[in-house]
């Protein structure tokens, strides 16, 4: 067993075996050792535990095969334990067979070579390793080990390794060893790249090798997370109330906008108004037209004409001036439809009043008769045929405006006036698109 202490270390020789060709008793054994009666060999004795005081000051006893040392405490031994035949007792008498020293002779006479390592007769230490020679022996130090004095001690290799990264010695041998994220090479030296994300890199979703290492990345709409390995969706939708016309639905990895009841989607955002009058996706009777407005669509009467009225149209109602009863009512009266979105910008022209009939000297003036009791609108007249509704307030909806848009004409040379009423009902919107 080799003992390792630190700072000073001492490598001691082993005990030498007694010679053969000395007659002595069994039980006489070389100084420093005792015969063993029950084991009947020679016992090693411990000057340290049967000397007292045997080292002074500050120094340390090490007992030794054969005798002790007085060391200091700081000292260290390296050592094996001597083989059992290094401390046999001498031989009654010397062998005389007549051959060289480390021959004998066979049955036939002949001095044959006596092989010390098999016979178990040679002083080679446990570490060593006994090779028969011709006449002897050799003790040799096995592979990774160096001879110094009658021990073997271990080469350090990683003195002078051949290693990429690094080297960690061991008993007769050494090791390469690779940093993190390479693996030792086919030939035990030099150090080559791991492929993480071919051996299962922990990452949720995108794996990219590096010399030595390796990254994890998301695919579009996540994000890294803190542990460099997991993906987290991106909430689209919270980074902008301008990626969709109305509403943005997250979803994994990407986001979605969607239309309020009345609209379609056009292309990705923006939402349209769906003409359910041209799609037939209305509940209007005969007795009734479909108008489209935003986000629905609106049922209206195609009569729409009270006494002394008579229709003349779909839309229009005729006052005959031969009867009595329309003589202070407008000729005619005129009934449109039309939408527009919430919150529209202001001042805004939303609708065009224009004259069907121009007489000779005559002129004519527009304004709102009713319908405007909140001062939503006025009149803008362009010339003497035509005028312009403008929207002064900004409105949302929904809701419902009805105007009666009144053009009054005068004829100072037939001393004429008349009137005709456009009567306009405006859906607002609920949304601004």
């Amino acid at each position: 067993m080799l003992l390792f202490l630190p700072l000073l270390a001492l490598l001691l020789p082993v005990a030498v075996p007694q010679q053969a060709d000395e007659a002595v008793s069994f039980t006489d054994c070389t100084d420093g050792y005792e015969w063993d009666h029950q084991k009947q060999h020679c016992r090693d004795i411990n000057e340290c535990d049967t000397i007292q005081d045997a080292c002074k000051g500050a120094m340390k006893c090490f007992n030794h095969y054969g005798g002790y040392l007085c060391l200091p405490p700081s000292a260290s031994i390296i050592s094996q334990e001597v083989a059992p035949d290094t401390a046999r007792p001498r031989e009654t008498s010397p062998r005389s067979s007549g051959c060289p020293q480390g021959y004998s002779r066979d049955e036939e006479g002949q001095c044959v070579d006596e092989d010390e390592c098999e016979l178990d007769v040679h002083n080679c230490q446990p570490s060593q390793q006994c090779v028969n020679t011709a006449g002897g022996y050799d003790c040799q130090c096995p592979e990774g080990y160096q001879k110094l004095g009658t021990e073997c001690i271990d080469v350090d290799e990683c003195r002078f390794h051949r290693c990429q990264h690094r080297c960690v010695n061991s008993p007769g041998s050494y090791t390469c060893q690779c940093k993190s994220g390479f693996t030792v090479g086919d030939d035990n030296h030099s150090c080559v790249d791991v492929d993480e994300c071919s051996m299962g890199a922990p990452c949720q979703q995108n794996c990219f090798n590096t010399f030595g290492s390796f990254m994890c990345r998301c695919g579009r709409g996540f994000e890294l997370g803190a542990d460099g390995q997991t993906c987290q969706d991106i909430d689209e939708c919270s980074y902008s109330n301008y990626l969709c016309h109305y509403q943005c639905v997250n979803e994994p990895g990407s986001f979605s906008c969607v239309c309020p009841k009345g609209y379609q989607l056009l292309g990705t955002r923006i939402c349209q108004d769906v003409n359910e009058c041209e799609t037939g996706q209305h509940q209007c009777t005969e007795g009734q037209y479909c108008t489209n407005v935003y986000g629905g669509f609106r049922c209206a009467p195609r009569d729409h004409c009270q006494e002394p009225y008579v229709q003349v149209s779909d839309n229009r109602c005729l006052c005959r001036s031969s009867d009595a009863a329309c003589e202070d009512k407008p000729a005619s009266i005129v009934f449109r439809y039309m939408s527009i979105t919430s919150e529209r910008s202001i001042p805004s022209d939303i609708f065009q009043i224009q004259a069907t009939s121009i007489y000779p000297g005559a002129y004519n003036t527009f304004r709102i008769k009713a319908g405007n009791e909140q001062g939503e609108f006025y009149i803008r007249q362009l010339n003497n045929i035509s005028a312009m509704l403008v929207l002064a307030k900004q409105v949302t909806g929904p809701q419902e405006f009805v105007l009666d848009l009144e053009m009054v004409t005068v004829n100072p040379l037939m001393s004429y006036q008349s009137s005709s009423v456009l009567r306009l009902t405006i859906d607002v919107g609920a949304y601004s698109f």
